[in-house]
């Protein structure tokens, strides 16, 4: 197909020469150029280029997509800083049989997103969080990590990068997944003594397949996501493989996704399997506190904020899973998923049932963040990063 004889395509010479130096002035024309390449992809929606991807935007779902660009980077020193990093086309990458990643899963990602606002602008959303929490990981891992300024410039060259790859208003967002992992070689258990920083995009559209209908939770009382004093709390490539068997076993009763209890207790709901979960009662707000078994996601704080802006009472505490019987209504929260209502939660048998009606709170604050997202609404807190 035509699409993909021009995936397959050489990136142009200067390209791949401009990022081999490093000093600031090529940097910036290195910048520059990238620019310029970016600006030719136009994306289907504003253009009749011939070289528009082909992509039915309506019936866009949470698959890969594989797109042009990917920006990749390894460390450079024993410090572990990072060199400058360059864009590649997308393709495989070649690693040992002995990678640090491999054996031990010495590896975090990251997730974010780039939109096309109304008026063709494009936007990140708060980058410098996933820069942060990415740090946080790497410290938790024992791994070097790009500064926040290079991991932000990263997901912007990414972007751009792929720009033509960017939804229309409406019909999806370009998902990024920054990755860092341990690629050098190593036999014992240890960091590893090399590190890539690698980042992707490709475009997407409602996480789950129910798209924006309520989601139907099973509470498993088997299996745990994370345990006090492991990784839980960062964005680590170990906390997600051993989940899957939970999810299947849901999916395959009708469910759409687990919620996890603390494996403590056994008591005190902590989060979905790929998502961060609220619970309302009135004019009050309640989330798992984040003790280090829960991941602090970015819209999960976005979420918070714009609540008690809004007028309600926020609270982090600890949820006994049988409060969920009483609730008002109940949401989750990601970057993939966004905010998500939720229908319907099983518990010891019992099917716990939320009416679903126009005036949500959840509905309430997802149109505010999304508003702020797209340029509808005011950006008073400084989160939207313009990038063309």
């Amino acid at each position: 197909m035509k699409e993909n004889v021009m995936i397959q395509r050489a990136a142009p010479a200067y390209i791949r020469k401009l990022f081999r130096f490093s000093s600031p002035h090529l940097q910036v024309e290195c910048r520059y150029y990238t620019a310029q390449v970016a600006t030719s992809l136009r994306p289907c929606a504003h253009s009749d280029d011939e070289e528009c991807p082909v992509v039915d935007w309506d019936k866009l779902g949470f698959g890969f997509m594989p797109t042009d660009y990917m920006y990749i980077t390894k460390n450079s020193d024993v410090a572990g800083n990072f060199e400058q990093g360059q864009l590649n086309r997308y393709e495989n990458i070649q690693l040992s049989p002995s990678a640090g990643v491999l054996n031990y899963g010495q590896g975090l990602f990251e997730g974010t997103k780039a939109y096309r606002q109304d008026n063709g602008g494009l936007s990140l959303f708060r980058p410098r969080e996933n820069a942060i929490r990415m740090q946080i990981g790497a410290e938790r891992m024992c791994m070097p990590y790009p500064s926040t300024d290079q991991f932000v410039d990263a997901v912007k060259q990414t972007a751009l990068a792929n720009k033509r790859w960017i939804p229309p208003p409406g019909k999806g967002s370009l998902y990024i997944r920054p990755l860092l992992f341990g690629s050098g070689s190593i036999l014992g258990l240890a960091p590893a003594p090399e590190y890539t920083f690698l980042v992707y995009a490709s475009p997407v559209g409602n996480y789950f397949k129910e798209g924006t209908a309520p989601l139907n939770l099973y509470v498993d009382e088997d299996f745990h996501r994370a345990s006090r004093g492991g990784a839980g709390g960062v964005k680590s490539i170990t906390n997600y493989a051993p989940v899957l068997r939970a999810i299947r076993n849901a999916r395959e009763r009708g469910f759409s996704d687990v919620l996890y209890l603390d494996s403590v207790n056994k008591k005190y709901i902590e989060e979905v399997s790929s998502c961060n979960i609220f619970v309302v009662k009135g004019k009050v707000i309640s989330t798992p506190i984040a003790c280090g078994t829960i991941l602090e996601g970015v819209t999960r704080k976005s979420i918070m904020v714009i609540a008690i802006d809004l007028g309600y009472q926020v609270e982090e505490r600890l949820i006994e899973a049988d409060e969920l019987i009483s609730a008002d209504e109940v949401f989750c929260t990601g970057t993939a998923v966004g905010v998500a209502p939720v229908g319907s939660i099983t518990y010891k048998g019992q099917r716990i049932e939320y009416k679903i009606r126009s005036e949500l709170v959840c509905k309430k604050l997802y149109s505010t963040l999304v508003g702020i997202q797209k340029g509808h609404i005011e950006d008073k807190k400084d989160w939207i990063v313009d990038i063309e």
